[in-house]
């Protein structure tokens, strides 16, 4: 049996993850990190779905570091553009290496829980925006900690939505039985999820792609259909 770590954020797309992992009673524990977001929001909802599956939470602090990462609008005093992913302003929302940096050091927790996989919940719609969630990283990683690891462990990275679009992910969210409300994408932060920012516009498109109910309250529940024309302009 597999024994997975699973990096979270607390949003739609990892909690769908450790929700499938559960299920397959291969789910050991979850990560995540502060790395000085402009917001915590989404730490809670991490924390409660490790609760709510009743599994080992740990938040790695690495601000610090995050602190030195400038020039994102998701740690710096920058407004959070609004609109789709294919949007060029999006790249705005890009923090250099994040994902690197993080699943190197999922990967020594990993090692020192005796852990075989590291998960983390990248999927088809971050290939336009975001380097550190396409493919050929994914698998330069692997290849990269193959060789760290040499001689102590195997740990796989493993990366079910890879290929998947973001609606493939709400759909098998509808079938675990995710519970939507207890989750966190909105990049503003604010008292409900703003509708506007690049995550909450592909959350929105992606429910109703995928024909389920989205009980998550947004500011701003239209402006998603201007913005994925725009995106696809």
């Amino acid at each position: 049996m597999e024994k997975t770590l699973v990096i979270c954020s607390g949003g739609l797309d990892s909690v769908t993850l450790a929700y499938k992992l559960a299920a397959k009673g291969e789910l050991m524990g979850l990560i995540s990190f502060d790395y000085g977001q402009r917001h915590k929001k989404e730490l809670f909802y991490a924390e409660k779905c490790a609760k709510d599956l009743g599994v080992t939470y740990d938040l790695v602090d690495i601000s610090s570091v995050g602190a030195l990462l400038s020039g994102s609008a998701l740690t710096d005093d920058i407004d959070v553009p609004d609109g789709h992913y294919e949007q060029e302003s999006m790249k705005l929302t890009v923090v250099p290496n994040r994902n690197a940096i993080m699943l190197a050091i999922a990967y020594g927790i990993a090692d020192a829980k005796g852990a075989s996989r590291v998960a983390t919940a990248v999927h088809g719609g971050d290939h336009f925006i975001y380097p550190d969630c396409r493919p050929e990283f994914i698998a330069s990683f692997q290849a990269m900690q193959d060789e760290a690891l040499k001689g102590f462990s195997q740990i796989d990275l493993y990366t079910p939505f890879i290929n998947a679009p973001k609606s493939a992910i709400a759909s098998e969210a509808a079938e675990l039985n995710v519970p939507i409300e207890d989750t966190w994408s909105c990049y503003k932060g604010g008292e409900i999820h703003c509708g506007r920012c690049g995550t909450c516009v592909e959350r929105i498109e992606a429910c109703q792609i995928a024909g389920i109910d989205d009980p998550t309250q947004y500011a701003d529940p239209d402006f998603w259909k201007d913005a994925v024309k725009k995106g696809a302009a």
